[in-house]
């Protein structure tokens, strides 16, 4: 098995297709070159992105006129589809979805062949439960090809605890039969140290997702940096409003280039005024309603037996509620241990 090639490395017509459109294709409709690289420079590199984005927020960038703003918006309008559709459509569109193996087949077979494209899942629970080991094994497995589990594009890794290893990588992909160096060389990380750059780091995603097919994007752990640099009641409101445009960008980053994204989140102890008595679980997830609403999919998990470790389907508009135990070996997320 060989890891994702470059598309430049390939033929043209066999380059991977591309959600996007991207936003230079608007020269053709008139729009000045000088107009195109403000969009970009606020991190609009698609035509999708300019037709979804807030007319608001397009008339706050720096050198664009609101008729200016107005007729970019108009012409991306011909371009991207902005109104009522069948059923039927959306039914062909969700077949082209693809889901990237896991590494385990009881737990592909809880989600229904693995992590969806399109969409945020979200994975929760307390430390040393497979948080990390998923987002590690996933970034190998995406690279493969789709009849082997894979997504055939790269990945994007932002880390903010720290606990990103490219040695682990390696180690993965020698279990899957990869080239280390080519399965290290598909895989775009970067270190957020506060929440403003964290989103920023958003911006400069959405311009590489444009030049190259990516099929991954992973956030280890969303809520991290949310949790030290707000504190108490007082900037709660503030930070669900700030941790809640964060998750909209990346749920517009799967919408516009067709890719998986995976969050992770960590846990506090629940029903502390029940005390011992509580029947519910013991930690919730980190973020609110606002985390909630915006995770397609929510995932838990927990230490099982020995090395076993147990993933549960929380939440899901397809997906019903059920449980997979797995196992984290060398080659990362693997079938459990009897």
């Amino acid at each position: 098995m060989e890891a994702y090639e470059e598309p430049q490395m390939q033929a043209e017509e066999e380059e991977p297709p591309s959600f996007a459109t991207p936003i230079e294709k608007l020269q053709e409709f008139g729009i000045a070159a000088a107009d195109i690289k403000k969009l970009k420079d606020n991190g609009v590199h698609s035509v999708e992105a300019l037709a979804h984005s807030n007319k608001r927020d397009l008339n706050n960038m720096k050198g664009l006129s609101e008729a200016k703003v107005d007729k970019m918006q108009k012409e991306s309008f011909k371009l991207v589809h902005m109104g009522f559709t069948t059923a039927t459509s959306i039914m062909e569109q969700r077949k082209d979805n693809i889901r990237i193996s896991t590494g385990c087949k009881e737990f592909d077979a809880v989600l229904e062949g693995g992590i969806e494209t399109g969409s945020i899942t979200e994975v929760y629970g307390e430390f040393r439960c497979g948080k990390t080991q998923l987002c590690h094994t996933l970034c190998v497995k995406c690279q493969m090809a789709v009849d082997q589990g894979g997504g055939e594009g790269k990945a994007m890794y932002i880390d903010t605890e720290g606990t990103f290893r490219p040695e682990r990588l390696v180690q993965i992909a020698e279990g899957y039969g990869l080239n280390g160096d080519d399965v290290l060389n598909n895989v775009a990380y970067a270190r957020a140290h506060n929440t403003q750059h964290q989103s920023e780091l958003l911006m400069q995603a959405a311009g590489m997702m444009t030049d190259a097919r990516f099929s991954l994007m992973v956030v280890d752990s969303v809520t991290a940096l949310y949790r030290t640099e707000y504190n108490g009641r007082g900037e709660l409101s503030a930070r669900q409003i700030h941790l809640g445009r964060f998750l909209r960008s990346l749920q517009r980053l799967a919408d516009e280039f067709g890719i998986a994204v995976l969050v992770t989140n960590q846990v506090v102890a629940a029903n502390l005024d029940a005390g011992a008595f509580s029947m519910g679980p013991k930690t919730q997830p980190i973020g609110g309603n606002i985390m909630a609403h915006a995770s397609t999919t929510r995932l838990a998990l927990r230490k099982g037996k020995q090395e076993n470790r147990v993933v549960k389907v929380v939440c899901s508009p397809s997906l019903p509620e059920r449980e997979a135990t797995f196992a984290i070996g060398a080659q990362g997320i693997a079938d459990s241990k009897e």
